[in-house]
Order: structure tokens, then sequence, then C-alpha cells
């Protein structure tokens, strides 16, 4: 239920509003705009009459929301969510570029890829140390070694970092080190982890599963926005069809779908939805005239010799042409490109 509050309502108002949410035994969502008020009552509100609350001093109107995500929708929060971080935001006007590896491999590998995606203008870093693979005996990532290469490659050139997590019991240890938590396509719906990032204050990229449908996808963003996470950024990787001809179907109708639906920042990947390097730039810029908010590449100093996803990643020079392909596309959209401001730091002794 939305309870949208008079532009003159007093704080003594909203407060008054909000005690009476809470009497009724739901959870109280706030939200302070530049025009308007609004608190949103969560739970189960088909037995509550919204008499009680049109009644109460300050409220304009109340309205029950039709879907069954409540704090994704826009009907909840008109207005578009910018997700800032550090250095950088994702939403709004700016159009944001995640790049880097699949995996960390090593100190050299990510020091010299950092390096790359920031002079070409990419305003986050990626990059894999805990790896979901299909196989048990492929490459697992370097665990928390590898977040400690990422936090240095983050000092060295000031892009925030990027890294998925599998599950629960590595989050004490991810948002030590890291700016963006990843959720993978695989865990989409793996609830306690959700739940678990919920609780935390640190921004999320939620990957859409192989066969979720768009409400699907954001009913697992309200999971982790109902404990209280407001920093979520939706991801749209490519879905599973009949189709073989590339990894995945670029599900390029979901962005303008998504953008209509929530007020959440949408990211596309076009590195894993055709996992092929050709195709890369050519979904990319479909994505930002699409109206995405971001992407987010696999990049790799040399992609013959990546332990995971090589075919998918592009090269340095690659991608530096796509990101100002991107660029221009989105001022044509009448967007700009992100970037994070700073020099590259010198290198620390003993770099190899």
């Amino acid at each position: 239920m939305m309870i949208i509050m008079k532009a003159n309502a007093t704080p003594q108002q909203v407060e008054a509003v909000i005690a009476s949410i809470k009497e009724a035994g739901l959870n109280v969502h706030l939200s302070q705009g530049v025009e308007a008020t609004i608190i949103g009552a969560i739970g189960e509100t088909h037995n509550i009459p919204m008499e009680r609350f049109e009644s109460l001093d300050g409220v304009d109107i109340v309205q029950r929301i039709t879907q069954p995500y409540k704090l994704a929708s826009r009907q909840f929060h008109p207005e578009d969510s910018v997700i800032s971080m550090n250095g950088f935001s994702v939403g709004g006007n700016e159009v944001s570029v995640i790049a880097g590896p699949c995996s960390v491999e090593s100190r050299s590998q990510i020091i010299e890829t950092a390096i790359a995606v920031k002079e070409a203008g990419a305003s986050a870093l990626r990059g894999g140390v805990f790896k979901p693979r299909t196989s048990p005996y492929s490459f697992q990532g370097l665990g928390e070694e590898g977040l400690e290469l990422l936090a240095e490659a983050r000092e060295k050139t000031g892009l925030p970092i990027v890294v998925e997590i599998m599950s629960q019991v590595q989050l004490d240890v991810m948002v030590k080190y890291v700016d963006v938590l990843q959720v993978g396509a695989r865990n989409m719906q793996n609830f306690n982890l959700l739940r678990a990032i919920g609780e935390s204050r640190t921004a999320v990229l939620l990957k859409r599963g192989l066969s979720a449908t768009v409400e699907e996808l954001l009913m697992s963003a309200e999971y982790i926005l109902a404990g209280g996470n407001q920093r979520v950024m939706l991801c749209e990787r490519g879905i599973r069809t009949f189709e073989t001809s590339t990894r995945n179907t670029t599900d390029i109708n979901a962005i303008p779908v998504l953008k209509n639906l929530t007020h959440l920042p949408v990211i596309l990947d076009p590195s894993h939805s055709t996992g092929l390097a050709n195709y890369v730039a050519a979904i990319a810029r479909a994505g930002i005239a699409a109206g995405a908010d971001g992407l987010i590449v696999e990049v790799h100093p040399d992609p013959a010799k990546a332990v995971s996803d090589g075919k998918q990643s592009l090269k340095p020079e690659a991608f530096a042409a796509m990101v100002k392909q991107v660029g221009q596309i989105a001022q044509v959209m009448g967007r700009n490109l992100s970037t994070v401001q700073g020099d590259i730091q010198p290198l620390k002794q003993g770099w190899a």
C-alpha cells in the first residue's frame, strides 16, 4: 500500500502515519522526494482497509500497489533511482561501463587490465574470485587472495570493484573489500543469499537467471530491497532459448520493459548474452540505444590464455573502440558516459 502525503504535511504528521502503519503489523518504507513524500506500507495489506490511513492528518492519497513486487515498482517509486558509490554512480543521465576479466588470475593480469579499462573510459572494474563453474574440475578462483589483488587495482586506478558472491558465508569477507556485490544468474533465486545481502548496505548487481521472467527478476530484487538494502541494480545477461548460434539470447526487450516497470537501474551484459567477442560491441550499442543505464563487459589482455570465458572477452584495444561507440550513442540519447576522476597511481615495489 502506498500513502502519498500532502505537499505541506509536517514531520509530525509523517511520523503519525508511520506509527499507524507499524500498529497494523506492517513494515514501513519512507521515500522523501523533491515533490512528494511517499510512505510504503509493506506486508499483507489486503485485509487492511485504505480508510485506516486516508483519515490521518496530512495524507493526500492512499493507493494499493498492484504488482507483486512493491519496493521495486515504479508505481511506488516514480523517479529513477541513482546508485552512488566510490567514484561513480549508476542511473540517471549517466551511462556506466563496468569492465574486467571473468577471473582474477594473477597480480600482473588484473593490474594490467585495470589500467587499460580505466584509460579506455571504464567507470568500474569487475573480476571474479569465487567462480561458479559447470565442471568441478575447472578453475574455481583465487578467493581472498583475488580480493586483495582487486583492492590493489582499485587503489592504483580509483576504479570501484564489482565481484560475484556465491554464498552467504562469503558475505563478511566480501563486504570488507568490494564496492558492488554481483549476484550471478545461477544465484538469482538463492533466497537465503538475497536475504543476507538485503541486511548489508553494499551495492548489488543482480543478474537475471538463465530462464527467469522479468517478474521473477523483480521479485528477487524485492528480497534485497525488503531487507533494507536499497542499492540494487538489475542486469540483463541473456536468457536460454532454442537458439544455439550464441551462448544465450540477448533479451533487448527486457531493457525498456524493466525501465517501465521499475525505478532500479538496468545494466546489460553483452559478453555473457552472446558468448562471442565478435558480437559484444554490436549488442552493447543496441543496449545503450534501448535505454540501458550501463554495461558490464569482460576484458582480458590475452583472451586466448584466459582461464575462463576467453571467447567472449575483448582485448583492451577492442574495448576502447567499443567505449567510444557507446559514448556516441549515449550522446545521441541525451546522456553521457560516467567516468572516474583521478590519475593512475604509480606501481608499488615488487609488482610483477
